[in-house]
């Protein structure tokens, strides 16, 4: 049996083993409260699964945080890059992440790279740790940062089969993207238009609902709650990298504080960057792939 063989085997024998003992218990289920309680098991899995590369970076800056040896041969940043190509490449080669996802989170990469390499000369935040794989002030691993939250978008858009009324047309949230985009440098030098990029998100999305499967049927909420929802607990994983020093912003150099409620704005529009590359695999889905009857 070929390496991707047994990778596709593995992969699909876990699906089948998950789907026969979701089967089993629902079977055994009585009542609407143990029937709600099973479909929330579900979904907590469904998300667990979703957020494997992100929960897994998390865990290394806990982890290197706490016992990586200051005295080792290897930087722990160093050590973080290499350890998240090994996740990555472990994605792919278990089939647990399509090529194609890999391509757009390989794409978000780049841009939250490029995004660090011009904020960390701003000031706006430092890495206060010595390493060799990095550009500039920018080790390697951060972009991977980024990528974990492309990756959470793109495995949370099959696990749960995403489906959509009202979603606005592709070529406007391009548009919204690269605005959004262009504004992380440009308030630097001109004024803000952070303020109208919300009013942008709101009017583009104010009508559209997301529908999502957790097991049989699809439930539904409206995406801009969903999106806020996401940004808060990017919002969370961020105190814990700046607890760990991971990165410092300015008013932590002194001693942690927690990442201000501020923060949650930049991640919501960041993340809708990362929401327009996934969007752009299933360009063609998302006029077709219409949410099902409730």
């Amino acid at each position: 049996m070929a390496a991707n063989d047994g990778a596709g085997w593995l992969a699909g024998g876990l699906t089948r083993r998950l789907a026969v003992l979701d089967w089993r218990i629902g079977r055994r289920m009585r009542g609407r409260w143990a029937v709600a309680a099973h479909e929330l098991v579900c979904f907590g899995m469904k998300q667990a699964a979703a957020c494997l590369f992100g929960g897994l970076m998390v865990a290394l800056l806990l982890a290197t945080w706490r016992w990586y040896p200051a005295s080792a041969a290897l930087a722990r940043y160093d050590f973080l890059t290499l350890a998240a190509v090994a996740i990555q490449a472990g994605l792919l080669a278990f089939r647990l992440e399509s090529r194609e996802e890999a391509k757009a989170i390989l794409l978000f990469h780049v841009v939250g790279t490029a995004m660090e390499l011009f904020k960390t000369a701003a000031g706006s935040w430092t890495y206060p740790e010595p390493s060799l794989l990095r550009l500039g002030g920018v080790p390697l691993f951060s972009g991977f940062m980024y990528a974990s939250v492309g990756s959470y978008i793109a495995r949370a858009w099959r696990l749960f089969d995403f489906r959509f009324t009202q979603h606005p047309p592709l070529r406007a949230l391009m548009v919204l993207a690269a605005a959004i985009y262009l504004n992380f440098f440009t308030h630097h030098y001109l004024p803000d238009m952070r303020g109208l990029l919300f009013v942008a998100v709101a009017v583009l999305f104010g009508r559209c609902t997301v529908h999502f499967r957790v097991r049989r049927v699809h439930r539904r909420m409206p995406l801009l709650l969903g999106f806020v929802l996401v940004a808060s607990f990017i919002w969370l994983a961020e105190n814990i990298g700046t607890f760990t020093r991971a990165w410092l912003y300015p008013s932590q150099r002194a001693g942690w504080g927690m990442v201000p409620l501020g923060k949650l704005g930049a991640w919501l529009l960041l993340m809708i960057i990362s929401y327009a590359m996934v969007a752009a695999l299933h360009a063609g889905g998302l006029s077709r792939r219409r949410a099902p009857a409730q």
